[in-house]
């Protein structure tokens, strides 16, 4: 039985058709499996810093731009870091991709390199032994009884993989947002302004103020529009989106701000602290369902641009050099480009720098974010990016606790739940 393509990526969002073009690029033979069509319009908003952006050469994908970035955290511990309405400007562009453009962007490499679509959903994998001329195959068995045949699966379908493994380390912290992009009686952040984080939580009361906290996170659109998001951080479980709506509301009413139109409803629900998948499994993963997401920020479309064609090339060396290789053999060799060592050290330090944050109190939390955004830019932005070396970002983390206030080291420094085990993993990373 051969395969009738090389690689079969399952998923059709913005994961599945990064990877699929980055292979595409490759002239490897590829075909999306995807429950809904690939090219319907994304629901949800991507975002990403004007540099990095830059760095990729797509600045022409970006809807807008904004270079007046600020975020709000709010009095600090003895009074600073200033005035609870006096922002934080960060100094760096901000980008909002065109939703379109990006899609299409990936769409157009796809057709150049001829990926064929199939839709469906996956619901089983199995493997099929090679002949003497033959390569061993992935067999995945979809929803409606048809089965579909590749040397290799790439599952890019999102967290909630069917066919992925990966260990149960706990409890997954979810980031939990409810957004409205419309209209306003009166603006809601300031003319051309891009707001990070508004940690401002005057409209709360006492008690209210010690429940999880939640921060705005907006930006003017231009011509009377805007996009408002009330966020939290990440908690196990999430925040209901019904509470996030009502913070959102009672923020902006607070401000003397009410929505008047409303264009879209934006619901964003995606975990934190994945673990990583089994690295051994003969199988591979990308994006959500291989845990790119960053777990200080939330972020992965940027890692998708500059993670998948490294990616794509290794697997497509792979497929040339051996014409019978074996599934495990070339999920092996993208388990080791996707997740090296480095990157693995990596990801288990941002998950021991989370599993502090969602313990922080609020007032921890604004200390905290006041603290990290008055680091150097080349250090905040390299770790809110993840493009920090391993030992850059332990400097950047050292200078962090070194100049925070005694609250937020305090809070950095006790010892409770899963810290020990992510130690555990920075000095030897698992899958």
């Amino acid at each position: 039985m051969s395969a009738e393509a090389d690689v079969l990526v399952v998923g059709g969002g913005p994961a599945g058709l990064s990877i699929a073009a980055a292979l595409a690029a490759e002239r490897v033979r590829v075909a999306v499996l995807s429950a809904s069509d690939p090219a319907a319009p994304w629901p949800n908003t991507y975002g990403i810093w004007g540099e990095e952006v830059d760095a990729l050469g797509l600045s022409h994908l970006l809807e807008h731009r904004w270079s007046r970035t600020c975020s709000y955290f709010g009095a600090g511990e003895g009074g600073g870091p200033g005035l609870a309405d006096a922002p934080t400007p960060h100094g760096r562009d901000y980008g909002l991709f065109d939703k379109t453009l990006l899609q299409r962007h990936w769409l157009d490499q796809c057709t150049a390199g001829a990926v064929r679509w199939e839709r469906g959903e996956a619901r089983e994998l199995s493997f099929v032994a090679g002949a003497s001329q033959s390569a061993a195959c992935s067999l995945v068995r979809c929803a409606d009884g048809r089965e579909l045949r590749a040397r290799l699966v790439v599952d890019a379908s999102g967290h909630r993989s069917a066919l992925i493994r990966r260990p149960d380390r706990g409890p997954v912290a979810g980031q939990a947002a409810y957004g409205v992009v419309g209209r306003f009686s009166a603006p809601p952040v300031q003319p051309g302004q891009l707001v990070l984080m508004d940690f401002r939580c005057d409209h709360l009361s006492p008690v209210e103020r010690r429940e999880p906290p939640t921060f705005l996170y907006a930006m003017d659109l231009g011509a009377g529009r805007f996009f408002v998001e009330e966020t939290s951080l990440a908690l196990a479980p999430a925040l209901p989106f019904d509470t996030l709506r009502q913070r959102l509301e009672r923020r902006l009413a607070h401000r003397g701000v009410a929505i008047e139109v409303v264009e879209h409803e934006e619901l964003c629900l995606f975990p934190m602290n994945l673990p990583l998948p089994d690295l051994d499994q003969p199988l591979l993963a990308f994006g959500g369902s291989a845990a790119m997401v960053h777990p200080a920020s939330g972020y992965m479309v940027g890692a998708l641009l500059r993670r998948a064609p490294g990616l794509a090339a290794a697997l497509a060396a792979a497929l040339r050099a051996d014409p019978l290789a074996s599934p495990a053999a070339l999920a092996g060799v993208g388990w080791r480009a996707l997740w090296p060592l480095e990157l693995r050290r990596r990801q288990a330090l941002y998950q021991f720098g989370l599993e502090k944050l969602m313990r922080f109190s609020e007032a921890q939390l604004r200390a905290h974010f006041a603290t990290f955004f008055a680091l150097p830019p080349q250090q905040w932005t390299g770790f809110l990016t993840n493009t920090l070396s391993l030992p850059e970002l332990v400097v950047a983390m050292l200078r962090l606790f070194a100049t925070a206030p005694w609250s937020v080291r305090a809070g950095l420094i006790a010892q409770q739940g899963r810290e020990a085990a992510l130690l555990g993993q920075l000095i030897w990373p698992r899958g």
